[in-house]
Protein backbone atom coordinates (compact mmCIF):
# COMPACT_ATOMS: atom_id res chain seq x y z
CA UNK A 1 0.00 0.00 0.00
CA UNK A 2 1.42 3.13 -1.37
CA UNK A 3 1.08 6.41 0.60
CA UNK A 4 1.17 9.57 -1.48
CA UNK A 5 -0.59 13.23 -1.37
CA UNK A 6 -2.71 14.83 -3.65
CA UNK A 7 -4.28 18.43 -4.14
CA UNK A 8 -7.89 18.97 -3.64
CA UNK A 9 -9.62 22.31 -3.75
CA UNK A 10 -12.90 22.21 -2.16
CA UNK A 11 -15.54 25.26 -1.67
CA UNK A 12 -17.15 25.77 2.15
CA UNK A 13 -19.74 27.73 3.10
CA UNK A 14 -18.95 29.65 6.71
CA UNK A 15 -21.20 31.45 8.24
CA UNK A 16 -19.55 34.86 9.42
CA UNK A 17 -20.08 35.64 13.38
CA UNK A 18 -22.38 38.68 12.20
CA UNK A 19 -24.74 36.11 10.67
CA UNK A 20 -24.57 33.86 13.00
CA UNK A 21 -25.42 36.88 15.80
CA UNK A 22 -28.19 37.61 13.22
CA UNK A 23 -29.99 34.02 13.02
CA UNK A 24 -29.84 34.03 17.07
CA UNK A 25 -31.42 36.81 17.52
CA UNK A 26 -34.18 36.57 14.94
CA UNK A 27 -35.26 33.50 16.89
CA UNK A 28 -35.36 35.57 19.72
CA UNK A 29 -39.49 36.48 20.21
CA UNK A 30 -40.10 40.02 21.49
CA UNK A 31 -41.33 38.87 25.31
CA UNK A 32 -37.27 38.06 25.93
CA UNK A 33 -35.64 40.51 23.50
CA UNK A 34 -35.45 43.03 26.51
CA UNK A 35 -33.44 40.64 28.61
CA UNK A 36 -31.17 40.54 25.49
CA UNK A 37 -30.32 43.69 24.79
CA UNK A 38 -30.19 44.54 28.77
CA UNK A 39 -27.21 41.91 28.77
CA UNK A 40 -25.95 43.51 25.97
CA UNK A 41 -25.58 46.67 27.97
CA UNK A 42 -24.31 45.53 30.84
CA UNK A 43 -21.20 43.78 28.94
CA UNK A 44 -20.40 46.71 26.97
CA UNK A 45 -20.25 50.35 28.53
CA UNK A 46 -20.45 52.09 25.07
CA UNK A 47 -23.69 50.86 24.06
CA UNK A 48 -26.24 53.01 25.86
CA UNK A 49 -30.08 53.61 25.77
CA UNK A 50 -31.25 56.80 24.39
CA UNK A 51 -33.87 57.61 27.46
CA UNK A 52 -35.22 60.07 25.70
CA UNK A 53 -36.34 58.07 22.61
CA UNK A 54 -37.38 55.22 25.05
CA UNK A 55 -41.04 56.33 24.80
CA UNK A 56 -41.08 56.97 21.77
CA UNK A 57 -42.28 54.91 18.34
CA UNK A 58 -40.68 52.92 16.80
CA UNK A 59 -39.55 54.58 13.59
CA UNK A 60 -37.65 57.25 15.69
CA UNK A 61 -35.89 54.88 17.42
CA UNK A 62 -35.06 52.69 14.29
CA UNK A 63 -33.67 56.11 12.58
CA UNK A 64 -31.59 57.19 15.74
CA UNK A 65 -29.84 54.13 15.98
CA UNK A 66 -29.61 54.21 12.06
CA UNK A 67 -27.96 57.91 12.73
CA UNK A 68 -25.40 56.43 14.66
CA UNK A 69 -24.32 53.75 12.27
CA UNK A 70 -24.32 56.12 9.64
CA UNK A 71 -22.33 58.12 11.48
CA UNK A 72 -19.73 55.41 12.66
CA UNK A 73 -19.37 54.64 8.71
CA UNK A 74 -17.91 57.71 8.47
CA UNK A 75 -15.50 57.86 10.93
CA UNK A 76 -14.73 54.00 10.39
CA UNK A 77 -14.58 52.45 6.80
CA UNK A 78 -14.67 49.13 7.83
CA UNK A 79 -18.38 50.04 9.15
CA UNK A 80 -21.36 48.80 7.00
CA UNK A 81 -23.55 51.03 5.93
CA UNK A 82 -27.36 50.97 7.37
CA UNK A 83 -28.54 51.24 3.32
CA UNK A 84 -27.53 48.01 3.04
CA UNK A 85 -30.24 47.06 4.60
CA UNK A 86 -32.95 49.57 3.31
CA UNK A 87 -35.87 47.99 1.01
CA UNK A 88 -35.10 49.45 -1.90
CA UNK A 89 -37.56 51.36 -4.09
CA UNK A 90 -38.50 47.89 -6.20
CA UNK A 91 -38.77 46.04 -3.25
CA UNK A 92 -41.54 48.49 -1.83
CA UNK A 93 -43.33 48.44 -5.02
CA UNK A 94 -43.42 45.22 -5.01
CA UNK A 95 -45.64 45.16 -1.72
CA UNK A 96 -47.40 48.26 -2.25
CA UNK A 97 -49.09 47.34 -5.87
CA UNK A 98 -50.90 44.58 -6.96
CA UNK A 99 -50.84 42.92 -10.52
CA UNK A 100 -52.89 45.40 -11.85
CA UNK A 101 -50.71 48.38 -10.98
CA UNK A 102 -53.29 49.56 -8.01
CA UNK A 103 -52.21 50.69 -4.74
CA UNK A 104 -52.71 47.20 -2.68
CA UNK A 105 -55.35 47.56 0.03
CA UNK A 106 -52.82 47.87 3.01
CA UNK A 107 -49.94 49.66 4.16
CA UNK A 108 -47.15 49.06 6.60
CA UNK A 109 -46.36 51.39 9.22
CA UNK A 110 -43.05 51.24 11.96
CA UNK A 111 -44.72 53.99 14.31
CA UNK A 112 -47.52 52.41 16.99
CA UNK A 113 -50.92 53.69 18.11
CA UNK A 114 -51.39 55.20 21.79
CA UNK A 115 -53.88 52.59 22.25
CA UNK A 116 -51.69 49.54 21.79
CA UNK A 117 -49.57 49.94 24.81
CA UNK A 118 -47.20 46.77 24.01
CA UNK A 119 -44.47 48.05 26.88
CA UNK A 120 -47.60 47.54 29.59
CA UNK A 121 -47.48 43.56 30.15
CA UNK A 122 -49.43 41.99 33.53
CA UNK A 123 -46.84 40.11 35.62
CA UNK A 124 -47.39 37.06 36.04
CA UNK A 125 -48.74 35.93 39.98
CA UNK A 126 -46.07 34.12 41.75
CA UNK A 127 -47.19 30.70 42.50
CA UNK A 128 -45.96 27.92 44.33
CA UNK A 129 -44.19 25.06 42.35
CA UNK A 130 -46.43 21.45 42.64
CA UNK A 131 -43.28 20.41 44.59
CA UNK A 132 -43.64 23.38 47.36
CA UNK A 133 -47.34 23.07 47.60
CA UNK A 134 -47.08 19.03 48.69
CA UNK A 135 -43.80 19.55 50.67
CA UNK A 136 -46.15 21.74 52.41
CA UNK A 137 -48.41 19.52 53.19
CA UNK A 138 -46.39 17.00 54.06
CA UNK A 139 -45.01 19.23 56.95
CA UNK A 140 -47.87 18.71 58.52
CA UNK A 141 -48.10 15.07 58.94
CA UNK A 142 -46.70 13.53 62.03
CA UNK A 143 -44.17 10.94 60.50
CA UNK A 144 -42.03 8.87 61.71
CA UNK A 145 -37.83 10.05 60.12
CA UNK A 146 -38.19 7.04 57.91
CA UNK A 147 -41.64 7.53 56.80
CA UNK A 148 -40.45 11.31 55.95
CA UNK A 149 -38.00 10.12 53.62
CA UNK A 150 -40.00 8.28 51.87
CA UNK A 151 -42.55 10.57 51.06
CA UNK A 152 -39.81 12.88 49.72
CA UNK A 153 -38.59 10.94 47.24
CA UNK A 154 -42.22 9.73 46.58
CA UNK A 155 -42.85 13.55 45.87
CA UNK A 156 -39.51 13.87 44.06
CA UNK A 157 -40.46 11.60 41.69
CA UNK A 158 -43.44 12.94 40.81
CA UNK A 159 -44.12 14.23 37.07
CA UNK A 160 -45.16 17.68 35.59
CA UNK A 161 -48.61 16.03 35.57
CA UNK A 162 -48.75 15.02 39.02
CA UNK A 163 -48.18 10.99 38.51
CA UNK A 164 -45.45 8.53 40.01
CA UNK A 165 -44.55 7.10 37.03
CA UNK A 166 -41.71 5.17 38.46
CA UNK A 167 -42.05 1.46 39.86
CA UNK A 168 -41.87 1.12 43.91
CA UNK A 169 -38.75 -1.04 43.38
CA UNK A 170 -37.01 1.82 41.83
CA UNK A 171 -38.32 4.18 44.61
CA UNK A 172 -36.80 1.45 46.72
CA UNK A 173 -33.56 1.42 45.14
CA UNK A 174 -33.08 5.51 45.05
CA UNK A 175 -33.46 4.84 49.00
CA UNK A 176 -30.80 2.85 49.32
CA UNK A 177 -28.03 4.24 47.00
CA UNK A 178 -28.90 7.68 48.24
CA UNK A 179 -29.91 7.68 51.65
CA UNK A 180 -28.60 4.05 52.99
CA UNK A 181 -32.30 3.35 53.69
CA UNK A 182 -33.44 -0.21 53.02
CA UNK A 183 -37.13 -0.50 52.80
CA UNK A 184 -40.05 -2.73 51.72
CA UNK A 185 -42.27 -2.29 48.58
CA UNK A 186 -44.56 -2.67 51.02
CA UNK A 187 -43.77 0.13 53.64
CA UNK A 188 -43.05 2.58 50.55
CA UNK A 189 -46.79 1.88 49.20
CA UNK A 190 -48.43 2.66 53.04
CA UNK A 191 -46.47 6.23 52.27
CA UNK A 192 -48.09 6.65 49.15
CA UNK A 193 -51.24 6.00 50.45
CA UNK A 194 -50.85 8.77 52.77
CA UNK A 195 -49.49 11.24 50.33
CA UNK A 196 -52.98 10.16 47.98
CA UNK A 197 -54.80 11.70 50.66
CA UNK A 198 -53.25 15.33 49.70
CA UNK A 199 -54.40 18.00 47.24
CA UNK A 200 -55.07 18.13 44.34
CA UNK A 201 -57.09 15.06 44.67
CA UNK A 202 -55.45 12.55 42.31
CA UNK A 203 -52.19 13.21 42.97
CA UNK A 204 -49.34 10.46 43.13
CA UNK A 205 -51.68 8.14 40.87
CA UNK A 206 -49.85 5.63 39.30
CA UNK A 207 -51.87 5.57 36.19
CA UNK A 208 -55.06 7.30 34.74
CA UNK A 209 -57.17 4.40 36.12
CA UNK A 210 -55.80 5.14 40.30
CA UNK A 211 -56.33 8.80 39.05
CA UNK A 212 -59.87 8.99 38.69
CA UNK A 213 -60.37 6.44 41.39
CA UNK A 214 -58.91 8.90 43.89
CA UNK A 215 -61.24 11.80 42.71
CA UNK A 216 -64.35 10.04 42.92
CA UNK A 217 -63.58 8.32 45.91
CA UNK A 218 -62.46 11.94 47.20
CA UNK A 219 -65.85 12.84 46.35
CA UNK A 220 -68.09 9.88 48.28
CA UNK A 221 -65.75 10.25 51.54
CA UNK A 222 -66.08 14.30 51.97
CA UNK A 223 -69.67 15.28 51.12
CA UNK A 224 -71.37 12.24 51.76
CA UNK A 225 -73.47 13.73 53.92
CA UNK A 226 -74.81 16.60 52.02
CA UNK A 227 -74.63 14.80 48.48
CA UNK A 228 -78.23 13.81 46.94
CA UNK A 229 -78.72 10.68 47.11
CA UNK A 230 -78.96 10.11 43.30
CA UNK A 231 -75.26 11.76 42.53
CA UNK A 232 -73.91 9.73 45.58
CA UNK A 233 -75.53 6.44 43.60
CA UNK A 234 -73.62 7.78 40.26
CA UNK A 235 -70.52 8.29 42.09
CA UNK A 236 -70.84 4.87 43.25
CA UNK A 237 -71.60 3.33 39.90
CA UNK A 238 -68.76 5.44 38.68
CA UNK A 239 -66.37 4.08 40.75
CA UNK A 240 -67.50 0.64 39.80
CA UNK A 241 -66.97 1.33 35.92
CA UNK A 242 -63.72 2.53 36.59
CA UNK A 243 -62.52 -0.59 38.71
CA UNK A 244 -64.07 -3.04 36.62
CA UNK A 245 -64.77 -1.56 33.39
CA UNK A 246 -61.87 0.80 32.81
CA UNK A 247 -60.65 -0.61 29.36
CA UNK A 248 -64.50 -0.91 28.00
CA UNK A 249 -64.67 2.80 29.24
CA UNK A 250 -61.33 4.41 27.04
CA UNK A 251 -62.92 2.57 24.40
CA UNK A 252 -66.05 3.75 24.77
CA UNK A 253 -67.93 0.11 24.73
CA UNK A 254 -70.83 2.28 26.47
CA UNK A 255 -73.87 -0.07 25.17
CA UNK A 256 -71.44 -3.30 26.86
CA UNK A 257 -71.26 -1.17 30.17
CA UNK A 258 -74.61 -0.73 30.23
CA UNK A 259 -75.59 -4.03 29.52
CA UNK A 260 -73.64 -5.50 32.16
CA UNK A 261 -74.77 -3.35 34.83
CA UNK A 262 -78.10 -2.99 33.84
CA UNK A 263 -78.12 0.92 33.87
CA UNK A 264 -80.76 3.22 31.99
CA UNK A 265 -79.61 5.98 29.22
CA UNK A 266 -80.21 8.36 32.25
CA UNK A 267 -78.08 6.71 34.81
CA UNK A 268 -75.21 6.17 32.05
CA UNK A 269 -75.42 9.76 30.82
CA UNK A 270 -75.08 10.52 34.70
CA UNK A 271 -71.92 8.41 35.35
CA UNK A 272 -70.14 9.43 32.08
CA UNK A 273 -70.92 13.08 33.55
CA UNK A 274 -69.51 12.45 36.78
CA UNK A 275 -66.03 10.98 35.07
CA UNK A 276 -65.27 13.34 32.74
CA UNK A 277 -65.18 16.03 35.22
CA UNK A 278 -62.43 14.53 36.23
CA UNK A 279 -58.97 15.83 36.24
CA UNK A 280 -56.71 13.68 34.06
CA UNK A 281 -53.91 16.23 35.74
CA UNK A 282 -53.98 17.03 38.78
CA UNK A 283 -50.58 18.28 38.66
CA UNK A 284 -50.77 20.19 35.36
CA UNK A 285 -52.74 22.80 37.55
CA UNK A 286 -50.98 22.87 40.65
CA UNK A 287 -48.13 25.36 40.47
CA UNK A 288 -47.92 25.73 36.91
CA UNK A 289 -46.91 29.05 36.61
CA UNK A 290 -43.14 29.19 36.11
CA UNK A 291 -39.96 31.15 34.97
CA UNK A 292 -39.92 29.88 31.93
CA UNK A 293 -43.91 30.73 30.89
CA UNK A 294 -44.62 33.81 29.90
CA UNK A 295 -47.45 35.77 28.17
CA UNK A 296 -47.11 35.92 24.02
CA UNK A 297 -46.38 39.22 23.14
CA UNK A 298 -46.85 40.15 19.41
CA UNK A 299 -44.18 40.68 17.16
CA UNK A 300 -46.44 42.67 14.68
CA UNK A 301 -50.11 43.86 15.19
CA UNK A 302 -52.12 43.89 11.79
CA UNK A 303 -55.67 46.13 12.06
CA UNK A 304 -58.07 46.82 9.88
CA UNK A 305 -58.54 50.80 9.00
CA UNK A 306 -61.29 51.70 6.41
CA UNK A 307 -61.25 48.18 4.40
CA UNK A 308 -57.19 48.39 4.43
CA UNK A 309 -54.61 46.31 6.25
CA UNK A 310 -51.89 48.06 8.87
CA UNK A 311 -49.00 46.80 9.72
CA UNK A 312 -47.04 47.02 13.16
CA UNK A 313 -43.99 46.28 14.21
CA UNK A 314 -44.05 45.63 18.02
CA UNK A 315 -41.30 48.37 19.37
CA UNK A 316 -39.56 46.08 21.76
CA UNK A 317 -38.00 44.78 18.12
CA UNK A 318 -36.75 48.16 17.92
CA UNK A 319 -35.05 49.52 21.16
CA UNK A 320 -33.51 53.27 21.03
CA UNK A 321 -29.51 52.13 21.20
CA UNK A 322 -27.28 54.71 20.49
CA UNK A 323 -23.24 54.68 21.54
CA UNK A 324 -22.08 56.24 24.27
CA UNK A 325 -21.14 59.90 24.16
CA UNK A 326 -18.80 59.16 26.97
CA UNK A 327 -16.81 57.11 25.00
CA UNK A 328 -16.79 58.95 21.89
CA UNK A 329 -15.11 62.01 23.45
CA UNK A 330 -12.70 59.52 25.05
CA UNK A 331 -11.50 58.14 21.97
CA UNK A 332 -11.28 61.61 20.38
CA UNK A 333 -9.13 62.85 23.29
CA UNK A 334 -6.82 59.82 23.16
CA UNK A 335 -6.72 60.17 19.61
CA UNK A 336 -5.76 63.64 19.87
CA UNK A 337 -2.73 62.80 22.73
CA UNK A 338 0.78 63.51 20.52
CA UNK A 339 2.67 60.93 22.36
CA UNK A 340 0.92 57.91 23.52
CA UNK A 341 2.49 55.28 26.21
CA UNK A 342 1.44 51.56 26.05
CA UNK A 343 -1.42 52.41 28.86
CA UNK A 344 -2.87 55.12 26.45
CA UNK A 345 -2.58 52.55 23.14
CA UNK A 346 -4.28 50.04 25.77
CA UNK A 347 -7.01 52.53 26.41
CA UNK A 348 -7.70 53.54 22.89
CA UNK A 349 -7.50 49.89 21.66
CA UNK A 350 -10.28 48.97 24.50
CA UNK A 351 -12.59 51.95 23.67
CA UNK A 352 -12.07 51.34 20.15
CA UNK A 353 -13.17 47.90 20.81
CA UNK A 354 -16.71 48.59 23.00
CA UNK A 355 -17.42 51.14 20.14
CA UNK A 356 -17.16 48.33 16.88
CA UNK A 357 -19.32 46.01 19.29
CA UNK A 358 -21.79 48.43 20.11
CA UNK A 359 -21.97 49.92 16.28
CA UNK A 360 -22.05 45.38 15.80
CA UNK A 361 -25.07 45.06 18.07
CA UNK A 362 -26.95 48.17 16.77
CA UNK A 363 -26.20 46.99 13.05
CA UNK A 364 -27.78 43.72 13.88
CA UNK A 365 -30.55 44.97 15.80
CA UNK A 366 -31.67 47.10 12.56
CA UNK A 367 -30.93 43.91 10.47
CA UNK A 368 -33.81 41.85 12.63
CA UNK A 369 -35.72 44.44 12.39
CA UNK A 370 -35.65 44.66 8.68
CA UNK A 371 -36.08 40.97 7.96
CA UNK A 372 -39.42 40.61 10.44
CA UNK A 373 -40.45 43.43 8.51
CA UNK A 374 -39.50 41.95 5.05
CA UNK A 375 -40.90 38.96 5.98
CA UNK A 376 -44.37 39.97 7.76
CA UNK A 377 -45.20 42.16 4.71
CA UNK A 378 -44.66 39.21 2.10
CA UNK A 379 -46.69 36.88 4.38
CA UNK A 380 -49.62 39.78 4.67
CA UNK A 381 -49.65 39.81 0.94
CA UNK A 382 -49.95 37.08 0.37
CA UNK A 383 -52.86 36.09 2.78
CA UNK A 384 -54.11 39.56 2.19
CA UNK A 385 -57.65 37.45 2.10
CA UNK A 386 -57.11 36.20 5.40
CA UNK A 387 -56.34 39.29 7.11
CA UNK A 388 -59.10 41.28 5.49
CA UNK A 389 -61.93 38.52 6.46
CA UNK A 390 -60.64 35.73 9.59
CA UNK A 391 -62.01 33.16 7.52
CA UNK A 392 -59.43 29.80 7.23
CA UNK A 393 -60.96 28.93 4.32
CA UNK A 394 -59.33 32.25 2.71
CA UNK A 395 -55.99 31.10 3.47
CA UNK A 396 -53.93 30.36 -0.03
CA UNK A 397 -50.88 28.07 -0.13
CA UNK A 398 -47.53 29.32 1.00
CA UNK A 399 -44.71 27.28 1.62
CA UNK A 400 -41.10 28.79 3.17
CA UNK A 401 -39.94 29.12 -0.29
CA UNK A 402 -42.75 31.25 -1.75
CA UNK A 403 -41.47 33.90 1.00
CA UNK A 404 -37.77 33.13 0.64
CA UNK A 405 -38.40 33.96 -3.67
CA UNK A 406 -40.46 37.57 -2.46
CA UNK A 407 -37.82 38.41 -0.28
CA UNK A 408 -34.93 37.23 -1.29
CA UNK A 409 -34.30 35.94 1.95
CA UNK A 410 -32.65 32.20 2.72
CA UNK A 411 -35.37 29.46 3.57
CA UNK A 412 -33.65 28.68 6.92
CA UNK A 413 -33.98 32.79 7.55
CA UNK A 414 -37.91 32.71 6.96
CA UNK A 415 -38.12 29.14 8.83
CA UNK A 416 -36.40 31.23 11.75
CA UNK A 417 -38.83 33.76 11.68
CA UNK A 418 -41.63 32.13 11.05
CA UNK A 419 -41.15 29.37 14.00
CA UNK A 420 -40.74 32.02 16.73
CA UNK A 421 -42.85 34.98 15.65
CA UNK A 422 -46.53 35.87 16.38
CA UNK A 423 -48.93 38.53 15.02
CA UNK A 424 -51.78 40.00 16.55
CA UNK A 425 -54.95 40.23 14.01
CA UNK A 426 -58.62 41.37 14.27
CA UNK A 427 -59.54 37.97 14.39
CA UNK A 428 -56.90 36.49 17.48
CA UNK A 429 -53.22 36.23 17.58
CA UNK A 430 -51.37 33.72 15.83
CA UNK A 431 -47.42 32.02 15.06
CA UNK A 432 -46.34 32.90 11.96
CA UNK A 433 -46.20 29.56 11.30
CA UNK A 434 -49.74 29.03 11.12
CA UNK A 435 -50.04 30.68 7.84
CA UNK A 436 -48.01 28.16 5.71
CA UNK A 437 -49.18 25.28 4.06
CA UNK A 438 -49.29 23.13 1.43
CA UNK A 439 -51.93 22.53 -1.42
CA UNK A 440 -54.55 20.39 -2.66
CA UNK A 441 -56.11 20.74 -6.70
CA UNK A 442 -60.06 20.64 -6.65
CA UNK A 443 -61.81 18.87 -9.16
CA UNK A 444 -61.88 22.43 -10.80
CA UNK A 445 -58.35 21.84 -10.93
CA UNK A 446 -57.92 25.18 -8.47
CA UNK A 447 -54.97 24.57 -5.93
CA UNK A 448 -56.65 25.09 -2.42
CA UNK A 449 -54.34 25.73 1.01
CA UNK A 450 -54.77 22.29 3.11
CA UNK A 451 -56.03 24.03 5.93
CA UNK A 452 -58.92 25.27 3.78
CA UNK A 453 -59.82 21.25 3.68
CA UNK A 454 -59.32 20.98 6.87
CA UNK A 455 -61.24 23.65 8.26
CA UNK A 456 -64.30 22.15 6.01
CA UNK A 457 -63.40 18.65 7.47
CA UNK A 458 -63.77 19.85 11.25
CA UNK A 459 -67.11 21.75 10.47
CA UNK A 460 -68.57 18.17 8.99
CA UNK A 461 -67.55 16.48 11.95
CA UNK A 462 -68.67 19.21 14.44
CA UNK A 463 -72.18 18.73 12.52
CA UNK A 464 -72.11 15.49 12.72
CA UNK A 465 -74.81 13.40 13.80
CA UNK A 466 -72.93 12.19 17.11
CA UNK A 467 -75.17 9.23 17.84
CA UNK A 468 -74.07 7.85 14.47
CA UNK A 469 -70.45 9.64 13.63
CA UNK A 470 -68.93 9.81 10.18
CA UNK A 471 -66.61 8.04 8.95
CA UNK A 472 -63.02 8.49 7.39
CA UNK A 473 -64.79 6.92 4.39
CA UNK A 474 -67.82 8.95 4.85
CA UNK A 475 -66.10 12.01 5.38
CA UNK A 476 -63.99 11.60 2.06
CA UNK A 477 -67.05 11.22 0.21
CA UNK A 478 -68.70 14.37 1.28
CA UNK A 479 -65.59 15.93 1.06
CA UNK A 480 -65.07 14.63 -2.73
CA UNK A 481 -68.72 15.91 -3.22
CA UNK A 482 -67.35 19.74 -2.48
CA UNK A 483 -64.95 19.36 -5.32
CA UNK A 484 -61.80 18.46 -2.69
CA UNK A 485 -60.12 15.66 -4.59
CA UNK A 486 -58.55 13.55 -1.30
CA UNK A 487 -58.25 10.20 -0.48
CA UNK A 488 -59.23 8.83 2.70
CA UNK A 489 -55.99 8.21 4.12
CA UNK A 490 -55.15 12.07 4.03
CA UNK A 491 -58.77 12.63 4.99
CA UNK A 492 -57.36 10.32 8.71
CA UNK A 493 -53.91 12.14 8.59
CA UNK A 494 -56.27 15.33 8.57
CA UNK A 495 -58.39 14.47 11.55
CA UNK A 496 -55.26 12.83 13.26
CA UNK A 497 -53.88 16.39 12.98
CA UNK A 498 -56.96 18.35 14.29
CA UNK A 499 -56.93 15.62 17.25
CA UNK A 500 -60.26 14.52 16.29
CA UNK A 501 -60.80 10.94 17.30
CA UNK A 502 -62.23 7.85 15.15
CA UNK A 503 -65.77 8.00 14.41
CA UNK A 504 -66.44 5.07 17.19
CA UNK A 505 -64.77 6.77 20.04
CA UNK A 506 -66.79 10.07 18.83
CA UNK A 507 -70.54 8.37 19.68
CA UNK A 508 -72.73 9.53 22.19
CA UNK A 509 -75.47 8.05 23.93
Amino acid sequence: MSLGQSLQQRQLQRLSPQQIQLMKLLQIPSAQIEQRVKEELEENPALEMNMDLLDGDASTASEEMKDELLQGTQEDEEAVPVDEYEMSNEELSEYNYDDDGDIADYKTKDDYYPELDDDKVIPIKAELSLHEILMDQLSMLALAEDEYKIAEQIIGSLDDDGYLRRALQSIADDLAFKQGMWVEEKTIEIVLHKIHAFDPAGIAARNLQECLLLQLKRKLSSDDIERKDDNKEALHLAVQVLEKYFEEFTRKHYAQIQKSLHLSDVDMKEVLHQIITLNPKPGAEAGHMNDAEMYIIPDFTVLINNGKLELTLNSRNAPPLVISDDYKLMLKEYERGQKQDKAQKEAVFFIKQKIDSAKWFIEMILQRQHTLLMTMRAILVHQEAFFLSGDTTQLRPMILKDIAEKTSLDVSTVSRVANSKYVQTEFGTYLLKYFFSESLTTDSGEEVSTKEVKAILGELIQQEDKHKPLSDDELTDQLQEKGYNIARRTVAKYREQLNIPVARLRKEL
